[in-house]
């Protein structure tokens, strides 16, 4: 069996390959269309399975829970997909690919933080590896992986941690996912072209990792990123519509969706509209299909999400725009974790997290916290006009994501396929000394 490495790097499209040269000589890239929704859950899924989400059930990022009435979003079970993974039967070593926990491979890492019953939280990562990461590397960067300081670090632990894996215990499958280069393209609209010189030396890591075992070195990347500048609250529009429910307290407004007539989950350029009264279903659709920013408004069949976990209705951003999950119409009454990270209760994807208000603010909270002080980190700007890019649509093929490797499919659903006939064959290769 022939080995193969499949490096992620999130956000690289064909136009920015001139600025990696380790990944452009691993040959000529291939576009491929991605699903709806392009964004990380979702694509992994697609790619991991050869199907779309109408069968793995991966909708998004995160998706409304209808029998228990809860928006849940970066859930990390592996028992979320359905269908017959790529790594099934196969010695993989999984490095912080999403829908890590539970997933049954020989190797793995994911970052994962302890909770405290008070609250708190100390970040960590579950290290399946063998390899005693943190005792060679040092602790995981957990604040380079997101929030207002992601960046690089994060991707370059990643990328050597895998890398020492591979040369270590030779799995027959490495998948090794590189975040950073996606940060700086939601940030700006014209970001740094340094940021995908950094992704590329980190690749490089692997690749050279690869060739020392014999593995043949596979780039993808899970959709591109374009510009936007125009936020949509689509929860306000519903809302003032009067088909929203909130409730009132002492930590700002909360959203209902369980007593709202109809809500959405935002995620990116495409959010999941629910209706929990079917007599406004027409009425919400007319309503945001004719609101400026909104391309379309389709039933999910029409896109492959047709799935218990999908809307009711599927939303389409126009390409300079994008959804915040914003519902509540006064600042002043935003929920309290509005203003902090908190990926997991914000009931949509929020960019605004990958900002600060000000460092100041955030090194005297850092203080507080030190000194035992019950605190919450409000450093997150609730500024949507800040976010500079976007994803999640098929745009031109400059946008689209892409996969490099010999003789890559063109159609991503053939992906799985693809690469189980490589490991599956045989070369007379030998790693190198």
């Amino acid at each position: 069996m022939k080995p193969v490495c499949i490096i992620n790097v999130v956000g690289l499209t064909g136009q920015l390959l001139p600025y990696a040269p380790r990944i452009s000589q691993l040959g000529k890239h291939v576009e491929w269309t991605p699903p709806i929704p392009a964004v990380t859950c979702t694509v992994q899924a697609t790619l991991l399975t050869g199907t779309m989400p109408d069968q793995h059930g991966i909708v998004g990022n995160g998706w409304y829970e209808r029998h228990n009435s809860e928006i849940r979003f970066w859930q990390q079970s592996n028992r979320l997909i359905s269908g017959d993974l790529l790594y099934h039967g196969i010695e993989t070593a999984k490095m912080f690919w999403w829908f890590n926990q539970h997933s049954g491979v020989r190797y793995s890492a994911t970052p994962k933080p302890h909770y405290g019953c008070d609250g708190s939280k100390v970040f960590d990562i579950i290290d399946d590896t063998q390899c005693d990461l943190v005792k060679h590397l040092g602790p995981f960067p957990f604040f380079s992986f997101w929030g207002p300081n992601a960046g690089l670090p994060a991707s370059q632990w990643i990328a050597q941690a895998t890398a020492k894996v591979m040369r270590e215990k030779k799995p027959q499958l490495t998948l090794c996912y590189l975040p950073h280069l996606d940060y700086d393209f939601q940030r700006f609209k014209a970001p740094n072209m340094e940021t995908v010189a950094q992704v590329d030396r980190c690749a490089g890591l692997l690749i050279d990792a690869a060739q020392d075992i014999g593995a043949v070195p596979i780039v993808v990347s899970e959709y591109g990123l374009v510009p936007v500048s125009r936020p949509i609250a689509i929860n306000r529009i519903l809302r003032d519509a009067g088909l929203l429910a909130v409730r009132q307290g002492p930590f700002g407004e909360m959203l209902i969706p369980g007593d709202s007539k109809a809500f959405a989950v935002a995620d990116h350029q495409v959010a999941h509209v629910y209706i929990n009264e079917p007599s406004v279903s027409n009425t919400v659709e007319k309503l945001l299909r004719n609101h400026p920013g909104i391309q379309s408004v389709m039933p999910p069949e029409q896109l492959r999400l047709k799935h218990p976990r999908s809307g009711d209705w599927i939303a389409l951003a126009e390409p300079d725009s994008w959804f915040t999950y914003y519902y509540w119409n006064d600042d002043r009454l935003a929920p309290d974790f509005a203003r902090t990270v908190d990926i997991h209760r914000k009931p949509g994807y929020d960019p605004c997290e990958l900002f600060i208000t000000s460092k100041l603010r955030a090194m005297f909270r850092v203080a507080q916290k030190k000194l035992g002080f019950r605190m919450k980190m409000d450093v997150i700007p609730l500024v949507p006009s800040l976010v500079g890019g976007s994803h999640g649509l098929v745009n031109s093929v400059d946008h689209n994501p892409i996969v490099i490797g010999p003789d890559a499919p063109e159609d991503i659903l053939h992906f799985k396929d693809y690469v189980r006939r490589i490991l599956q064959s045989h070369t007379n290769r030998s790693p190198r000394p």
